[in-house]
């Protein structure tokens, strides 16, 4: 790959800026912003030496920090800088707002640093998948032969990747509700809202200013809106925004399509929105086995990434072989062994409602690890719908009680365990108990429903907790068997 020069469109120069927050984003705007000239102040209301050290890095780059004050607006701040978590109603903001200061995310300082001839953006966002469409995406467009890269919430800030003067054809571009919020001005090539369910409603407020966030994303979309067939309010979203003349609405759909849609046709994902003569023809793309997993809803994700790539022009052939190619990271959906005739599946990333559903619908006799922070949820929904592939569930963490009560109303003949313990074999007894439960043919799923930093550090920490525990059965059960 060639360099390309970065140019921006506004002046940097001299411009006080105040970057809110010392996490990855905000070290990133303010280094970037920094370089371009800007005065910089990052301010954070932790005081611990994690912030300390941060800020003594940053000072000696000639930024200015202030820790242990978030509330207050810097004197002469021309522009804030949010990091995605920072709460619209956080006091700096108000502040701002008092004082005729703009705020923006760093998905908005991004959009704005792009140059002349910079990568077109097809961007993802909705509330369970972002992430693995985004790497199927970019799977895809690399197959198509294009310079290609995940970036944004996924990990990478997208701050950095335009800087970096890398000569990318097009980039996969992951987006949260929080960072569309800060991003007035992003007008992508192509989007996709893959679906939309309650989440993050403390920070938003309600569901409705949750799913007009999500709905930014299609804002001057250029070529395509693609939108979930068997969610609805993907669809409305798409109806309300102000695209570019001739954006079309592409949606896809785990059945038959009609026109100007993707779907899946006796096991073969195909295509009737980017061919000729849409309203007889389709076009076959791959086939189900060349997506792992082969879950619906990662059949789902293949095919919003799908039509995406065919939006900018990928072939057939490229669509097959990018998901042939993609592997999904860890703990999402994840086969860790066999034991005794049960398959042991790892979703810790399963951590609300909507992705539990996923999960559950995936298989047809299940014994049910669940449980951790409910962070506010309720389960007697999840519970009705899944009752009847459920053969048993084992209950960890300190809101278990709220499942077993859903359990005990929804499903009352299924055997519970519920585990009254959160030291370091925990994770052990729940498997153990599961295999327990299960017979030969089911399947034991760590699908939580809920947050894990109740008894681990993060959802990564749970699920290698859990495939520790499963191949700790697994020898236990070879060694038996000799």
């Amino acid at each position: 790959m060639g360099s390309r020069q970065v140019t921006t469109q506004e002046s940097w120069n001299g411009r006080h800026v105040t970057v809110a927050g010392l996490g990855v984003s905000g070290i990133s705007a303010a280094r970037a912003l920094a370089g371009l000239g800007a005065r910089i102040t990052v301010v954070d209301g932790g005081d611990s030496a994690t912030h300390r050290a941060r800020a003594a890095e940053l000072e000696g780059e000639g930024i200015a920090v202030r820790l242990a004050d978030a509330d207050t607006l810097p004197e002469g701040t021309e522009l804030v800088v949010t990091s995605p978590g920072w709460k619209p109603s956080s006091p700096l903001f108000e502040a701002a707002a008092k004082a005729g200061v703009d705020v923006v995310g760093d998905v908005e300082i991004a959009w704005r640093l792009r140059g002349p001839g910079a990568a077109p953006w097809l961007a993802i966002t909705g509330t369970n998948g972002k992430t693995t469409t985004t790497q199927m995406l970019a799977s895809i467009l690399t197959a198509a032969g294009l310079r290609t890269a995940a970036v944004g919430n996924i990990g990478t800030p997208i701050i950095d990747v335009v800087l970096q003067g890398e000569a990318y054809d097009v980039l996969a571009v992951e987006l949260s509700s929080y960072q569309l919020h800060w991003a007035p001005s992003l007008r992508a090539h192509s989007a996709a809202v893959l679906n939309l369910a309650p989440d993050h409603l403390d920070w938003h407020g309600s569901m409705d200013a949750y799913a007009a966030d999500k709905g930014r994303i299609y804002e001057g979309n250029e070529i395509a809106c693609v939108y979930n067939v068997a969610d609805p309010a993907t669809e409305h979203l798409v109806v309300e925004a102000d695209v570019a003349e001739g954006c079309r609405a592409i949606g896809f759909t785990l059945g038959t399509p009609g026109p100007s849609q993707l779907g899946i046709v006796d096991g073969i994902l195909v295509d009737r929105a980017f061919v000729a003569n849409r309203q007889k023809n389709a076009q076959e793309l791959a086939e189900v086995s060349d997506v792992t997993p082969a879950a619906p809803h990662n059949l789902a994700n293949a095919l919003a990434a799908a039509a995406l790539a065919r939006a900018y022009g990928a072939k057939p052939a490229a669509v097959r072989e990018g998901l042939r190619a993609f592997r999904p990271d860890a703990h999402r959906i994840e086969h860790v062994a066999d034991v005794a005739q049960v398959a042991y599946i790892d979703d810790s990333k399963a951590t609300n409602m909507h992705a539990t559903e996923a999960s559950l619908a995936a298989y047809e006799s299940i014994v049910w690890i669940a449980g951790g922070l409910a962070k506010g949820a309720t389960f007697d929904g999840l519970v009705e719908k899944s009752a009847e592939r459920l053969r048993g569930a084992v209950l960890i963490g300190a809101d278990r009680a709220l499942i077993r009560e859903a359990l005990a109303r929804h499903a009352p003949e299924v055997p519970v365990v519920d585990l009254d313990r959160t030291d370091t074999g925990a994770m052990l007894a729940a498997v153990r108990a599961a295999a327990a439960l299960a017979k030969p043919g089911d399947t034991v799923l760590m699908a939580p429903a809920c947050a894990s930093m109740d008894m681990f550090a993060n959802y990564n920490e749970r699920g290698e907790a859990f495939a520790d525990a499963v191949r700790e059965l697994a020898g236990a059960e070879a060694d038996n068997g000799r």
